[in-house]
């Protein structure tokens, strides 16, 4: 099948093919959010559990990252040979599994050992989804012809807004942790299969014809050579640091900074993935009206002010601003930056794949880095390390632009 993209007068005649693709990655997206707040919300539990100190909690959490990279490494290749829509069945297949062990480990076993290999297949699992929906959604977004990628975002953010949810009233209500994430695996993995027949091949582009993703390992490899690659991922790099910093360390932060109950922490995680919902679905107009660039620049401006608010502001109503400061300014530039990836639709699963890949360095790195400092300094202070990262996001906001001739 065939798709053309369509012009911003004719909306109303997208093909019903299309929505339906649409809607379906929207289940994708969300269904990746829950998988990954599960764990967010519950840190503290997972800490106590297997008698963490702070340094210990970031080489754990450090363990999904490290299999974030081997996913995000490969994803690109699996999915130019199977096409997008089997990757994310077959992803989520090993997602659910690693969850589920992840929790058995941690709750029943008290492992760190497999807790840590699980958390790696995780990690792999999520990686190569990523590559995956994003790789389908950029597709969709050019046949639908409008900007769509934020909001497939804005649907990881409830996703993740309704799992931390949930793990704040698993908290609340002392459920037991390797019975909250087997229920979350079962419900997700349902969900994606049950819609994954509406996802369209990633090949049905524009003008009528169909755009062939590089073939050869040698010619995907050579996208590295690019410069646009390296800094679209570098400013990819600086958004996910921000973001990650929160889903690993915002509810601990709470707990072990500012001296709230382990409820309320998951509860300040749900706030701030709930601004980021917000800022994704208002983004789409922003970035319609006003372009890549400046709304990215804005989004790293907020960011540090929101950082430097919930830092060295010790009044809980005065750090849930910080928060919301923080969610919105987070919330667009990973959704930006993959769609800048795929500008070219015949580099796009290559590209996605090596600025996701860089991207992700954020999720390995950040976790026993933040851990680290916050041995020495204080998990408060310890969050000051986004700055300088968000700081060079907005410097590379440029790279974002899209090029003159993007269907080539």
């Amino acid at each position: 099948m065939s798709i053309a993209p369509v012009s911003s007068r004719a909306r109303r005649a997208v093909a019903p093919g299309v929505l339906a693709w649409r809607n379906a990655l929207f289940v994708v997206f969300a269904a990746c959010g829950i998988s990954l707040s599960t764990l967010a919300a519950r840190i503290p539990t997972i800490s106590l559990a297997l008698s963490l100190t702070t340094g210990e909690v970031g080489l754990l959490l450090s363990a999904m990252a490290l299999g974030s990279i081997v996913g995000l490494s490969a994803s690109g290749h699996v999915v130019s040979t199977i096409g997008a829509r089997r990757t994310i069945l077959l992803g989520y297949t090993l997602l659910a599994i690693s969850l589920t062990v992840a929790g058995l480990g941690i709750a029943l076993l008290g492992s760190f050992g497999l807790s840590f290999v699980a958390l790696v297949v995780l990690g792999a699992s999520m990686g190569t989804c990523d590559v995956a929906m994003n790789v389908s959604g950029a597709a969709n977004e050019r046949a639908m012809g409008r900007t769509v990628m934020p909001v497939y975002h804005a649907f990881f953010s409830i996703g993740t807004v309704a799992g931390a949810g949930l793990g704040s009233l698993a908290e609340a209500l002392h459920v037991p942790l390797e019975l909250h994430v087997a229920a979350i695996s079962v419900v997700m993995v349902v969900a994606v299969f049950a819609v994954s027949r509406f996802v369209l091949s990633e090949t049905a582009v524009a003008d009528g014809e169909a755009a062939h993703p590089a073939s050869t390992w040698r010619s995907r490899l050579a996208i590295w050579r690019d410069p646009r690659t390296i800094f679209i991922g570098l400013l990819v790099l600086g958004f996910a640091f921000t973001e990650g910093s929160s889903n690993d360390w915002l509810a601990y932060s709470m707990v072990h900074g500012h001296g709230t109950n382990r409820a309320i922490g998951a509860a300040v995680y749900g706030i701030f993935v709930a601004a980021m919902t917000i800022g994704r679905l208002s983004g789409v107009r922003l970035l319609d009206r006003f372009g890549r660039v400046p709304v990215l620049r804005v989004s790293a401006a907020l960011v540090a002010a929101g950082l430097l608010t919930f830092i060295f502001v010790p009044v809980l109503w005065i750090d849930l601003v910080g928060v919301v400061l923080w969610g919105l300014g987070a919330s667009l530039g990973f959704p930006v930056g993959m769609s800048a990836a795929a500008d070219e639709p015949h580099k796009a699963a290559a590209r996605v794949s090596a600025v996701a890949s860089i991207g992700y360095l954020a999720f390995l790195v950040g976790p026993p880095a933040i851990g680290f400092l916050g041995n020495q300094f204080g998990i408060l202070n310890a969050l000051l390390l986004v700055l300088a990262l968000i700081a060079m996001s907005g410097l590379l906001s440029f790279s974002a632009r899209k090029p003159v001739d993007a269907t080539r």
